[in-house]
């Protein structure tokens, strides 16, 4: 693609101009002066009392003092990137924003993803939302699509968020549990809070334990509006879908990851883009004309509900492109300002309730955050378009504004900055009338229909995983009634959905009930989502004897499908090969978790194979790999130890005379013997393109 306005390259040196690099400088104070002594403070002799005009100490404590600034009180764990993004086709029909109209132009954004409910030092694993949050450069200013990767939310009024918040951030009482919903304010929130429900079958549901940030959806959540330069509206649901599909991690799994590498995902986005396997998202669109506002059966501006995929389907419309990582964490992902009130000409907003509060919080939220009006001048957050205005002075003011006048209407500066003309915004008009009321619409009284037909759309599998959550954070949860309270909003969802939470965490079950509908949508689920082996992380066990031919063959091959693969031995150095040759290792099998890989090969080799047996870490990785559903391959000797570690349940090779020189492929579990070929790796290979395989947890029973 071309870039006839220089946009990324503006962006870049933008930036450069900001970056202090410390190479071949001299340390000196904020004011420039070289600094001779920076160990020791100023003092009346040796041992007296240090001078109060040591301006290098109080300069240096005071900044100390003060470089930490308030978290955000949501998403304040958070990662970022940038990037770039490009229209395919122009959108003039639908939209003014000259960035949807012109496929000539490379866009540069900045994206950053987060949890929601807890503080910056807690694990990325956790049970939770995330953020998908894009800040557009465009050469109309910034547009910033704030969203989610759920398409709903808990409240329908943002008069409620504070509530909301309140409720799953730690009790006060004792500021337990961080990072975590499964605890009785959040429930009782959600007993008392019918409009909840849609949401909280999300939030339940494998979507909120994505296996990486290239691996989730985002979603505006909110109905917006497109308007051509005719005027001329549209409704319009923003959509990201990941190249690399939706998928998740279980969630064991998830618990064990918090512990052993809380930075999983954050870690994951940063080793992506420097290894060079960018993330990539298609921007959709679900497009509704305005004249069929009211043909659904839910209205189009609650945020607790979704425009089904079958009903208007998502045009792709534009692909984004994560391909360099920040260079400073703080000076970029902490301090960037995004705001639903910022849009460019073409994109306009709608009456939902909660998207309106949404207008009005998060400027508040930046003023308090980053220290006054000026946090549009943060690198991070500068537009690429020129910023002319009357705004003057305040806290880390870095223009020097000149001129007489600071005014309009003026006469001093010719009239300038002049207001109107080309490429302006203009809002949308539209009639509004009525009386000054508080109440919701009728239109959002049904709090019970989308969830069922979230329920429905669930396989077998995923309707294991959405139980099984309930039952783990309802078990939290120490009020009986509170428990009880849910059940009876679970059955309005489904009676069978309810029946067996109400069993796992000892409450009655609830009398059995109609059920509203029995539709579904095929789209929420993640069967059937498309996959890749890109990205995806393979561990290698050896172990002193390794056959070196087939880590050789199969390593390439998965090398050659953008997986990166990492040999594992008890320690750092390497391994004898069963040739006589040096394996080298990557990782020390003690600092790498089978929780931070995708995939495990055992190769073939009796000796290696015999000490990988008597190692308990090594038949402990194999086993916890099988439990959470990932491909395993193993060939010759190395074949015993998956029967070591209990791999029960699917067959493996040599166990009946059709198999014994063969490869046989069993709910992700690969086994050959005899030589590795082409059949072995495709094989492998095509498992990690099914990410996992959760008819395991049915089918494979310990013996």
């Amino acid at each position: 693609m071309t870039d006839p306005g220089g946009l990324g390259d503006d962006k870049q040196r933008q930036l450069e101009h900001h970056r202090v690099r410390p190479d071949g400088t001299r340390l000196t104070t904020d004011q420039g002066i070289v600094v001779d002594d920076t160990d020791n403070s100023l003092s009346v002799g040796e041992r007296g009392p240090t001078l109060m005009e040591d301006f290098h100490f109080r300069e240096k404590i005071t900044h100390f003092d003060h470089e930490r600034i308030p978290e955000r009180v949501v998403h304040a764990r958070g990662a970022g990137a940038y990037g770039h993004f490009e229209v395919y086709e122009s959108l003039a029909e639908y939209t003014s924003a000259e960035f949807l109209c012109d496929p000539s132009i490379s866009t540069p954004v900045f994206v950053r993803f987060s949890t929601v409910a807890g503080s910056r030092g807690s694990a990325d694993t956790v049970r939770d939302v995330r953020g998908f949050a894009t800040k557009f450069f465009t050469r109309q200013g910034n547009f910033d699509l704030v969203g989610n990767n759920m398409p709903v939310f808990f409240i329908q009024d943002g008069i409620k968020f504070p509530d909301f918040v309140h409720a799953v951030k730690p009790e006060p009482h004792n500021e337990i549990p961080q990072a975590q919903s499964a605890h009785d304010t959040l429930w009782d929130f959600v007993r008392l809070q019918p409009e909840t429900m849609h949401m909280m079958m999300w939030l339940m549901s494998d979507r909120a334990v994505p296996r990486s940030y290239a691996m989730m959806e985002g979603f505006g959540v909110h109905t917006f509006r497109l308007v051509n330069a005719e005027g001329r509206g549209t409704f319009v649901k923003f959509h990201w879908k990941p190249k690399l599909g939706v998928h998740s991690l279980a969630w064991d799994e998830t618990q064990k990851l918090a512990g052993k590498d809380p930075d999983f995902n954050r870690r994951d986005l940063w080793d992506s883009i420097e290894n060079g396997d960018f993330p990539q998202y298609e921007l959709g669109l679900q497009l509704i004309p305005e004249e069929d506002e009211h043909r659904f059966d839910f209205d189009l501006l609650d945020p607790t509900k979704i425009v089904p995929e079958e009903e208007v389907p998502v045009r792709r419309v534009g692909l984004l492109t994560l391909d360099r990582n920040p260079d400073n964490f703080f000076a970029e992902t902490e301090q960037v300002a995004f705001h639903t009130a910022n849009v460019v000409p073409g994109i306009d907003f709608t009456n939902d309730p909660l998207l309106q509060a949404r207008l009005f919080s998060y400027l508040d939220t930046q003023l308090i955050r980053l220290g006054g009006p000026n946090f549009t001048q943060i690198p991070v957050n500068r537009p690429v378009a020129d910023v002319h205005n009357h705004h003057r002075d305040g806290y880390h003011q870095m223009a020097i504004h000149q001129g007489q006048a600071s005014y309009h209407k003026n006469s001093l500066s010719g009239g300038c900055p002049a207001v109107g003309g080309s490429g302006a915004y203009t809002h949308y008009q539209e009639r509004v009338d009525g009386n000054k009321i508080r109440k919701r619409s009728e239109s959002f009284a049904d709090h019970y229909g989308q969830a069922t037909l979230f329920w429905n759309s669930m396989s077998d599998w995923e309707k294991g995983h959405i139980v099984s959550a309930f039952r783990f954070e309802l078990g939290k949860v120490v009020a009986m009634d509170v428990r009880a309270g849910v059940v009876e909003h679970l059955n309005q969802v489904d009676h069978e959905l309810a029946v067996k939470v109400a069993e796992g965490i000892g409450v009655e079950p609830p009398e059995a009930r109609v059920t509203t509908h029995d539709r579904g949508s095929p789209a929420l689920s993640q069967v059937g989502q498309p996959g890749s082996a890109k990205a995806r992380k393979i561990a290698v066990l050896v172990a002193d004897g390794s056959d070196s031919g087939a880590i050789g063959a199969v390593g390439d091959a998965l090398t050659e499908a953008g997986a990166q693969v990492e040999v594992l031995a008890a320690k750092d150095g390497s391994v004898l090969s069963a040739n006589g040759g040096r394996i080298e290792v990557t990782r020390a099998l003690p600092t790498a978790p089978s929780v931070t890989y995708d995939a495990v090969l055992v190769p073939g080799g009796a000796d290696a194979v015999a000490t990988l047996l008597a190692d308990g870490d090594s038949v402990h990785f194999v086993a916890e790999a099988f439990k959470h559903c990932k491909p395993i391959a193993a060939v010759d000797d190395g074949i015993a130890l998956l029967e070591r570690a209990r791999v029960a349940g699917v067959r493996l090779a040599g166990e009946d005379t059709s198999s014994d020189q063969g490869v046989v492929s069993d709910q992700g579990v690969i086994t050959c013997r005899g030589p590795v070929g082409a059949t072995f790796v495709d094989e492998l290979v095509n498992a990690l393109v099914l990410h996992r395989h959760w008819t395991r947890e049915i089918s494979a029973v310990p013996a």
